[in-house]
């Protein structure tokens, strides 16, 4: 389990990246939810905590690959493979990430911290 922030120094509408290996965005909607993602597009090595947040989706800020962040699937090309989603909850006030135990789908050419 990752310690993202306080859930009050986290606006509705942004993100923060947690610099974890792979990185991992966590998203406020300006619906109040949060959710979780794999930060790095599956099509290219790009941060989707940098792209644009809509209603539950976000659009890479390189290429414009959308995708779902309840589920982790692509709504766009030109990526075809979803990122992860992890659990998200609030304790104390402050917001907690658990990691997915599933492999995450890496751009060509991007490997794990550690790993050649």
């Amino acid at each position: 389990m990752h310690k993202v922030c306080p859930l009050k120094d986290l606006a509705r509408g942004e993100a923060v990246r947690i610099p974890t290996s792979p990185p991992i965005a966590v998203f406020h909607t300006d619906d109040g939810e949060l959710y979780s993602i794999d930060d790095t597009c599956t099509h290219q090595d790009a941060s989707l905590s940098e792209g644009w947040l809509e209603d539950c989706t976000v659009e890479c800020p390189l290429h414009a690959t959308v995708f779902d962040l309840r589920t982790g699937d692509v709504h766009s090309p030109p990526a075809k493979l979803p990122v992860r989603t992890h659990h998200v909850e609030v304790i104390d006030g402050d917001i907690y990430v658990h990691e997915s135990a599933q492999e995450p789908n890496l751009p060509p050419g991007v490997t794990l911290a550690g790993q050649a």
